[in-house]
């Protein structure tokens, strides 16, 4: 029965600090560590194995990934980073303080651009007339952190950086990569771990259990606590038969 394991990352030095993080480049807190390597533990205590590895290119999920690897003894294993995989792009939000940003916008402003997935009329006009935003503010043009000149993303041929983002703009990044990249591995029966951000794993969850966009507003993914998907093979389809934390 194949399996698939997705990590969020520990806790990072931004999550800490309750700050917006997106995709600026904010390493782990130490607390963040220990989190990683117990995952890690937890892997290899319940008798998980990989072949395959993926990430994104954000170093609190890749060192979370590593750190989790090395519990395990499994530092050589292949491992794919992917943009793709990246947090959500909080714009012009990255790196404000989400109480902050409470008290200038208001509580259901903020829940909206942290949970919500789509606000389209007519369903959501009350939403719509009270001048509520679906996505962040843009990031501006000389934000510090601003990466339209950022190596890393040329390598990966990224041409058009977003400057904030819907997690419904996530999902059109992440499951797209899922369906082609990684799902034709898992019907080959590998063992794959995804070591992501809160929103990339979102994105596949809503995917993989259907989740309605209005429902994914209730769903967090807890830091460096692994969830398992298990899936039977019909045919070149994917089924999934269940889903649960390790504990």
């Amino acid at each position: 029965m194949p399996k698939v394991v997705l990590l969020r990352h520990g806790e990072s030095l931004w999550n800490k600090k309750n700050l917006f993080t997106g995709w600026v480049d904010v390493d782990l807190s130490p607390r963040g560590i220990r989190q990683a390597k117990q995952a890690g533990r937890l892997l290899k205590r319940r008798g998980f194995t990989f072949d395959l590895a993926y990430t994104s290119v954000l170093k609190r999920a890749i060192r979370t990934l590593w750190l989790a690897l090395d519990e395990m003894d499994l530092m050589w294993l292949p491992i794919i980073n992917a943009w793709q995989l990246n947090e959500r792009h909080y714009g012009d939000l990255q790196g404000l303080n989400k109480i902050a940003v409470s008290k200038q916008f208001g509580d259901e402003q903020l829940h909206l651009w942290r949970r919500s997935f789509s606000l389209r009329p007519p369903n959501h006009a009350h939403l719509w007339r009270r001048k509520f935003h679906l996505k962040p503010p843009e990031l501006a043009e000389d934000s510090l952190h601003n990466l339209y000149h950022d190596r890393r993303y040329r390598l990966f041929g990224l041409k058009n950086i977003p400057r904030t983002e819907s997690l419904a703009d996530t999902y059109k990044r992440t499951i797209p990569f899922w369906r082609k990249q990684i799902e034709p591995k898992i019907l080959k029966k590998q063992k794959i771990i995804i070591s992501a951000s809160g929103n990339s794993l979102r994105s596949i969850v809503k995917y993989l259990d259907n989740i309605s966009d209005k429902k994914i507003a209730d769903i967090e993914i807890p830091y460096a606590k692994p969830l398992v998907y298990e899936f039977k093979i019909k045919g070149k389809k994917l089924i999934k038969t269940s889903s649960y934390y390790l504990k």
